[in-house]
């Protein structure tokens, strides 16, 4: 396997509305951003993540974008995002955008122009459809954020498709003009000096319209169209294009949101020669805990993760999270945030870190930060919520059980201001913060756990260090130990001669680890390991305890 600079890096994941506010606005900006890649630098990030920073009229949180060479003003100038890269390269680290290309926002001058009439030139750039001849929509498929996914324009008198919001129109990817319109915007940001993209959606630019009309599930008003707009047959000739044309030109790293591929897909998408990407963000180890479980799928959960480290072996590489922007806080929903805050977040963080792949890490999620105790609709900010909400609440549904589900796993848990200190707004902002800051903030927050040796955030740290000390923990062998058990993930890493033992567990029972080998646990190396002041008893593995030693 090639050594590679993005196998070795540790990356992080800035929402820059909601990092550091710097002109006291009450929203995060770029000279915010700035003020604080020290504080990265000192945790042991290699590699930013920006989420988007272009300008967008914010329908969905700066996805639906109107500029895709722009920066927002709330977020500062294009004179500060060339001083954010050059302070990040100083440093030794690099930078990666968001690169939204399923769509764009209703105000991007493509689709002004689009829309203007049926014989203008970038009409074919979006995808328009005349009505059914009863007026209703061309397909019955819903949108990812509820609803249809068709949008009627009453000055061309026909319907355009938003995969997502209504204000974030598709492109037509089977448009030339189109492909080659993104891969010279791509283009212009590598010549910038950037040093990759995390690739958005990305497996949904193509649709099977053939498919016209599916199946309506009951008590649904529109039908889901994952099967026939995610990851389609011919996706990978346009993947292949957009790497010959702009991809492969540049020492990158690329990262791309792709729902709906599985490990059988692996070579096609991120194989060492053959792949469109260097890792893929997949999904599939998020939906094992929902709102009515009891507990995490432990067993489920490494099942998943087992396949695709196994399947990748020798083939391409994984990403690894357990957090993003839309997703809710870990620490709250897999783990336990009363009982066992500290163990349950350094636990999970163990148990995926050391993984074969690339680590993210999204901002908060290094200190512990928490859900949100929402009240009501009036509290949320995401579309998809608000949406499904007025839908729930016109067909005269149960609003409160609606409400009840999202404040365990709505996208605004991800969103609320970073902690910084115990002072006013976390420290986030000197104004009125453009959202919610999490009332907790005077307990959780970086300031008070920077000096704290036991602190989640010094365990990041350590953790950081501890991948970075040895080639075992990115280029080792993964090998799952102990399938069974529903309460522990254990497996190990073996590079050359040397073997570690990763083992977490993540349930708040007491729980035993069965090894297929011998081992002394008196007589190991700890290499680290969330419970202070303790002996590893493998017949006897604490609450969300979690070690790693050499065997």
């Amino acid at each position: 396997m090639k050594r590679n600079w993005w196998k070795e890096a540790v990356a992080y994941q800035v929402y820059p509305r909601s990092f550091n506010d710097s002109n006291g606005d009450g929203i995060g900006d770029l000279p915010g951003l700035i003020e604080k890649l020290d504080y990265l630098e000192n945790l042991g990030i290699d590699v930013i993540w920006l989420s988007p920073m272009y300008p967008s009229p914010n329908d969905d949180n700066g996805y639906d974008i109107s500029d895709y060479k722009g920066i927002m003003s709330e977020f500062g100038t294009m004179n500060d995002f060339d001083q954010l890269l050059s302070s990040i390269h100083q440093r030794g680290m690099k930078l990666i955008l968001d690169l939204v290309v399923n769509h764009t926002s209703d105000e991007h001058p493509w689709f002004i122009e689009s829309k203007s009439s049926k014989t203008n030139a970038k009409r074919d750039w979006y995808i328009w459809a005349d009505p059914k001849p009863d007026g209703s929509e061309p397909n019955n498929w819903e949108s990812i954020f509820n609803g249809s996914t068709w949008e009627f324009d009453e000055s061309t008198k026909q319907y355009y498709f938003h995969l997502f919001s209504k204000k974030q129109p598709d492109l037509n990817w089977e448009n030339p003009d189109v492909r080659q319109a993104v891969f010279e915007m791509m283009n212009w940001w590598f010549e910038k000096g950037i040093d990759g993209f995390r690739v958005d959606a990305i497996t949904h630019i193509k649709k099977n319209f053939e498919a016209g009309d599916l199946p309506i599930p009951d008590g649904k008003k529109f039908a889901p169209a994952f099967d026939v707009d995610m990851n389609q047959p011919g996706i990978q000739e346009w993947l292949q294009e957009m790497k010959d044309k702009s991809l492969s030109r540049y020492d990158i790293m690329t990262v791309g949101e792709a729902n709906g591929v599985t490990p059988n897909d692996a070579e096609e998408w991120v194989g060492e020669e053959n792949g469109k990407f260097n890792m893929i963000f997949q999904f599939e180890h998020l939906g094992l805990w929902s709102t009515g479980d009891t507990k995490f799928d432990v067993k489920s959960y490494k099942q998943v993760l087992n396949r695709w480290q196994k399947q990748l072996e020798n083939v391409g590489w994984n990403a690894l999270f357990i957090e993003n922007h839309d997703q809710p806080r870990r620490v709250s929903t897999w783990g336990d945030d009363k009982n066992y805050w500290y163990e349950s977040a350094t636990s999970h963080a163990t148990a995926y870190f050391l993984q074969q792949g690339t680590p993210f890490i999204y901002q908060g999620q290094e200190i512990g930060m928490t859900n949100y105790p929402f009240e009501s609709i009036e509290s949320f900010n995401d579309v998809a919520v608000k949406t499904e909400y007025q839908i729930v609440k016109k067909e005269g549904g149960d609003v409160n059980q609606l409400l009840d589900k999202y404040k365990m796993e709505n996208r605004d848990n991800a969103r609320t201001p970073m902690q910084w200190n115990n002072s006013i707004n976390g420290g986030f902002t000197t104004g009125k913060p453009w959202f919610h800051v999490n009332p907790n903030y005077t307990e959780i927050n970086v300031k008070q756990q920077l000096n704290d040796k036991f602190s989640i955030l010094s365990y990041y740290k350590a953790l950081i260090q501890l991948k970075k000390s040895d080639l075992i923990y990115t280029y080792g062998k993964f090998s799952m130990v102990d399938a069974e058990n529903e309460q522990i993930f254990a497996y190990t890493r073996s590079f050359k001669n040397n073997t570690v033992l990763i083992v977490a567990n993540l349930t708040n029972e007491v729980s035993e680890l069965n090894l297929p080998f011998e081992l002394d646990i008196s007589s190991v190396d700890i290499k680290l390991h969330n419970y202070h002041l303790n002996d590893i008893n493998l017949d006897h593995i604490k609450p969300y305890e979690s070690f790693v030693v050499e065997i």
